[in-house]
């Protein structure tokens, strides 16, 4: 989901040897950035999510994207998941499923697949 209601103007310059320049707009926003992704599908103008972190990788980009900026710490977000399964359901989803074997560990894959197919959904 953008946060803008157009394209932005993106420019990004990250030699594999020198800190990061990135541009939103013309205003360098380098500090407040730290990691990127750039998504491109065919025929779809190219989308730019800005996350916080450490380490660069060379690269650059110059050109008009959807510009989204998410935290990188996303540790809430499976946080806040996992608090809104309800504990009864999960429990009448997982014995109802087909793929339980009898084999060692069957209980715990059935909990993490069905967490997985609701985590898909969400």
């Amino acid at each position: 989901m953008s946060m803008f209601d157009q394209p932005r103007r993106v420019r990004i310059s990250a030699p594999h040897d020198e800190p990061p320049v990135i541009e939103l707009d013309g205003q360098d926003i380098s500090a407040a950035v730290d990691v990127y992704r750039i998504v491109q599908a065919p025929g779809e103008p190219p989308e730019v999510t800005l996350y916080a972190s450490t380490e660069w990788q060379g690269f650059g980009f110059d050109g008009l994207a959807e510009v989204m900026a998410e935290p990188s710490d996303l540790r809430h977000v499976v946080i806040d998941f996992l608090n809104s399964v309800d504990a009864q359901k999960l429990d009448e989803a997982v014995f109802a499923r087909d793929d339980l074997d009898g084999r060692p560990g069957e209980l715990t894959r059935g909990l993490l697949g069905q967490l997985k197919e609701w985590a898909a959904r969400a």
